[in-house]
Formats: C-alpha cells, sequence, structure tokens
C-alpha cells in the first residue's frame, strides 16, 4: 500500500493563531504521537500571515488518513476549534511520488 500526504491550510479569526494552536496542542499533539499510522507531521505557522496555519501530514495509506478523521480526539478538537477558524481548511490530498530517504 501506497503512503498518502496531506496538506491543510487553516486561516484563524484575526490575532487567534496561538488559541488555536494551545487548542490543537491539548487534542491533537498527543493522538498523532502515538498514532502509528502518521508517518510524518508537521504543524507550521505561515511566516507572512499571523492568522494562517499550515499542516503537512503523511500517513500510511488513505484508509488510515479518513479513519483519523472519526476519533473522539479528532472530533473533540474540530468542536473546540470551529469558533476560531475563519472557515473550514482547504485540504488537498496526494501520493507521493518520490520521497528523500534519511537513513
Amino acid at each position: 500500500m501506497m503512503s498518502t500526504s496531506v496538506f491543510i491550510r487553516h486561516v484563524t479569526q484575526p490575532g487567534e493563531r496561538e488559541t488555536v494552536h494551545s487548542i490543537w496542542e491539548r487534542h491533537m499533539a498527543p493522538n498523532i504521537t502515538t498514532n502509528g499510522d502518521h508517518e510524518a507531521y508537521f504543524y507550521c505557522f505561515d511566516d507572512n500571515n499571523q492568522d494562517v496555519i499550515v499542516v503537512y501530514q503523511q500517513y500510511t495509506n488513505a484508509e488510515s488518513a479518513a479513519s483519523f478523521l472519526q476519533t473522539p480526539a479528532y472530533l473533540a478538537y474540530l468542536q473546540e476549534v470551529e469558533p476560531y477558524l475563519m472557515g473550514p481548511a482547504e485540504v488537498t490530498a496526494a501520493s507521493p511520488i518520490w520521497v528523500k530517504k534519511t537513513s
């Protein structure tokens, strides 16, 4: 089975990026750390826009990416974070074609 990548762009309400990050840390970081299906995860602040968060995720396969969206932690995160976002995230799924080996 092939890995799948997900690129996510969140736009927060003005000045609420740190609030969103705090909610993410509480709900998501512990679950991502222990999720064996996350091969890579980068949670980033946009350097050019104080209200944008950019995320890169790599999962073992598309099914694991889809099932993660149904976990209690993700659903709790969504419910708490939505008031601080301008709207739904921009999400792009992609299939890795080439990956640099680091070992």
